[in-house]
């Protein structure tokens, strides 16, 4: 079994089939339950379970459940395409909330990202968007109804600002009021041009910001937090040589319908070519983090997504 793959992305779904791939496997890998949902005809939700360690071991990602929620033609997306994506996120982060904690336990959201790179922008964004009631129930009990759950919500901005590691911010958050379980909201990396900004994995399992770019940071998990984590990523980068590798895959699927046959093309469609692309590009600092040029549009559009599906959630 090949367990040296350079996955570069932080989504298991991702992780499973490039490890499929890598490993010529028909059937599911040992220690990984998969299910799929269609919700309509724009959004296809993907659930996938680690339930032992050789899952855990062969994807990279700790025991405990990744939904992924991807939504087609977001920057088109009407306001009944966003309230329909809302419910179907909220419908899979109660099943995660009830899973780890009670209706009336305190919830802290957490907003990872920096607010003036706007690819990196969706983690502030969405925390100004939360319905955040802790500071009601505790100078105002009597605005609100007797069952409200209390919610906090915090941008923490980044360590080259801060000069702050996000987990010591957040250790002294949780130290001080005491939350039962954080959502945190982050950027990810993916493998894949088309989920740029158009899908979020949800995880039990918490969260390492910067995994997916090389950029890594210390673990937001229950480990190191002492409570639950609920991570909330989406992908808004790819790099260069991903970008390369699609159209390399796109490239070869065309002249083998032209040609018909052909062994090189057959033998290089069977390559890594994401491996043979970074190679080339890495020693030369080519590598790029690329972002597509409608990425405004797409995390506002995303941005209104997850603020209502937490909000409903709650």
């Amino acid at each position: 079994m090949n367990n040296n793959i350079n996955f570069r992305t932080d989504l298991a779904l991702e992780r499973r089939d490039l490890y499929k791939k890598a490993n010529n496997l028909d059937k599911e890998i040992d220690g990984i339950e998969t299910e799929e949902e269609e919700n309509g005809t724009n959004i296809h939700t993907s659930r996938v379970k680690v339930t032992n360690q050789k899952g855990a071991d062969a994807i990279g990602k700790p025991i405990g459940t990744y939904v992924t929620i991807d939504i087609k033609k977001l920057k088109l997306a009407t306001e009944d395409d966003i309230q329909k994506s809302s419910e179907v996120l909220s419908n899979e982060l109660k099943k995660l909330l009830e899973k780890h904690i009670t209706k009336e336990d305190e919830i802290l959201v957490v907003g990872l990202g920096n607010l003036y790179v706007t690819p990196d922008a969706l983690g502030p964004k969405v925390i100004n968007e939360i319905d955040v009631t802790r500071h009601i129930l505790t100078y105002m009990p009597k605005a609100l109804p007797e069952d409200t759950r209390v919610v906090s919500a915090v941008s923490p901005g980044v360590l080259g600002t801060t000069g702050i590691e996000t987990l010591e911010i957040l250790k002294g958050i949780v130290d001080n009021i005491h939350p039962k379980l954080i959502i945190v909201i982050d950027a990810l990396a993916s493998r894949s041009m088309e989920r740029i900004s158009s899908t979020i994995q949800l995880a039990d399992t918490g969260i390492t910001p910067g995994a997916g770019v090389g950029n890594t940071r210390k673990d937001l998990s229950k480990d190191t937090l002492g409570i639950p984590v609920i991570a909330l990523g989406v992908p808004t980068v790819v790099d260069a040589a991903t970008i390369a590798a699609d159209s390399l895959e796109l490239f070869i699927e065309k002249a083998k319908e032209d040609a018909n046959s052909n062994e090189f093309l057959n033998k290089l469609q069977e390559e890594d070519k994401y491996a043979m692309i970074k190679e080339v590009l890495v020693p030369e600092d080519y590598n790029f983090i690329v972002t597509p040029k409608e990425i405004d549009d797409l995390i506002e559009n995303m941005k209104d997504i997850i603020a209502r599906g937490i909000n409903m959630s709650m």
